[in-house]
């Protein structure tokens, strides 16, 4: 399967590296050094026109001498270029050591581990420092061998221009003439020269960003091919799935999982972890397609559907939910395509059993959430997901591991939230906390990929040596009951 952009990016911090250093680079190429590079171009014709004009055999010979000034800029641009991609590649994973850091900021204080993450960073900085050095290295050179061509330059005008004056071919002024315009021009070259470094850094670069505006994603949601269901009920079917990650390719996620959701009915999945729950409600998403097999939606495939319009039948409500640093009411109202109203919002707002606690925060519906969310409680972001995922009226609800990080109370009032909300649904829960799937209308109990027992609740309890009656006696011995 091809990997997405993302995938192809590698990490957060360093797409956000290829996003800042490389369009800073191309743009870094293209503006002021631009703007000088024609300025020279421009110097070097007219120069070149004057000094033709006042006296073509002088001019000719000192022409010989420019092009050395172009030959260093070459010869340091084709030095520098195959040393960009690994110092580049090292910056990418150094950006990324800074962005975790950031990001768990409090993870890092509280292992003191502050100045393990500088030494990850400063490691990881040895390359692109080496990189510096060399760049200054060779652009000293560089430089100082165009000063060389420059001074040179000097000595031959003069030189000749002598002769020319003592064998009568030339007047003193004409020889003056072709001195400074050439000499100008050449001054030109040699600050041009010194882009050279900035041009092998802007080729890299445009390579690099190109790569990824390029680069098609095989599950496009701003497509508007697919086709539309008009009147969706929310069936939902897997036949015979097969699913291996595009970065680990030999490892088998899903394995010939089949399962038959009706619409509005509930189905739970259940096992231990790293057995592909999760990964099947990532394959209802499309956030990938399955390597083998089908997965059907009202009977009909789910590659052949228009992505915006299958994800808009569909709500998630993860483990972990991501609100953004905006207001209540603007996070709730994401979850709704176009333009969500006041009274849609607080209607969502009450299904998730969240407008009480909005109601009771100074600012009410305006209460600025803070970056992921950090000013809420758990049980109060978990809330607003699902009012978030409630605003758009879906026919298929997802929960993944919905209550499994929250507090008994907590848990208790999200519970009571998602209860009202999977009414008239087709639900597909994920959890470990057996106290949530135990009403589900189809437990599904999946081991390395594969759907081994299917039924009710008591229905797995009376199969012998079972693995979901295990799992439920585990869970007994564990907590004292489910």
């Amino acid at each position: 399967m091809r990997p997405t952009t993302w995938e192809y990016c590698g990490t957060s911090g360093a797409l956000g590296a290829k996003l800042s250093t490389d369009a800073q680079n191309v743009k870094r190429l293209v503006g002021d050094n631009l703007a000088l590079n024609i300025q020279t171009v421009s110097t070097i014709m007219s120069g070149f026109t004057i000094a033709m004009m006042a006296n073509w055999k002088l001019a000719l010979i000192i022409t010989v001498v420019i092009p050395f000034f172009g030959f260093q800029t070459y010869a340091q641009t084709k030095f520098l270029q195959g040393h960009h991609k690994n110092a580049k590649l090292k910056y990418e994973e150094a950006s990324q050591v800074a962005c975790d850091a950031v990001g768990g900021i409090r993870t890092v204080a509280s292992l003191c581990a502050e100045q393990k993450v500088m030494d990850a960073y400063e490691k990881k900085c040895e390359s692109p420092t080496r990189q510096g050095m060399r760049e200054g290295v060779v652009g000293g050179m560089g430089f100082g061998f165009t000063f060389l061509v420059f001074y040179l330059a000097y000595a031959l005008c003069f030189y000749v221009g002598a002769k020319f004056v003592q064998e009568g071919t030339a007047t003193f002024p004409e020889v003056f003439r072709v001195f400074f315009v050439l000499v100008l021009a050449s001054g030109s070259i040699s600050r041009g020269s010194a882009s050279g470094a900035d041009g092998a850094k802007a080729n890299a670069s445009a390579i690099s960003l190109f790569e990824i505006l390029d680069r098609k994603s095989k599950i496009d949601s701003s497509s508007e091919e697919g086709m539309v269901i008009a009147s969706a009920r929310g069936d939902i079917e897997f036949q015979n799935v097969c699913f291996s990650y595009p970065l680990r390719p030999n490892v088998q996620i899903l394995n010939d999982l089949t399962a038959s959701i009706p619409s509005g009915k509930t189905a739970a999945l259940v096992g231990e972890s790293g057995g592909g729950k999760s990964t099947a409600i990532a394959l209802l998403e499309r956030f990938y397609d399955p390597t083998s097999g089908k997965i059907l939606f009202d009977s009909v495939e789910l590659g052949t559907l228009k992505v915006s319009w299958l994800r808009q039948q569909i709500g998630l409500v993860a483990q972990e939910p991501v609100l953004f640093n905006d207001t209540i009411r603007a996070n709730i109202a994401y979850g709704k395509q176009g333009e969500a109203s006041e009274e849609e919002i607080v209607a969502a707002a009450e299904a998730a059993n969240a407008h009480p606690f909005i109601s009771g925060l100074p600012d009410g519906y305006d209460t600025v959430v803070g970056e992921r969310g950090i000013q809420l409680s758990g049980g109060q972001k978990q809330r607003v997901a699902i009012a978030r995922a409630v605003v758009k009226d879906p026919k298929v609800l997802l929960l993944d591991e919905a209550t499994s990080s929250l507090d008994a109370e907590s848990e208790r009032v999200v519970q009571e939230a998602l209860d009202r909300v999977m009414v008239g649904r087709t639900t597909l829960v994920v959890a470990h906390r057996l106290l949530t799937v135990r009403g589900a209308d189809i437990i599904c109990m999946v081991q390395s990929g594969t759907i081994t027992e299917k039924g009710r609740h008591d229905q797995l309890m009376q199969i012998k040596d079972g693995a979901y009656a295990s799992l439920v006696e585990l869970s007994y011995a564990e907590k004292g009951g489910i």
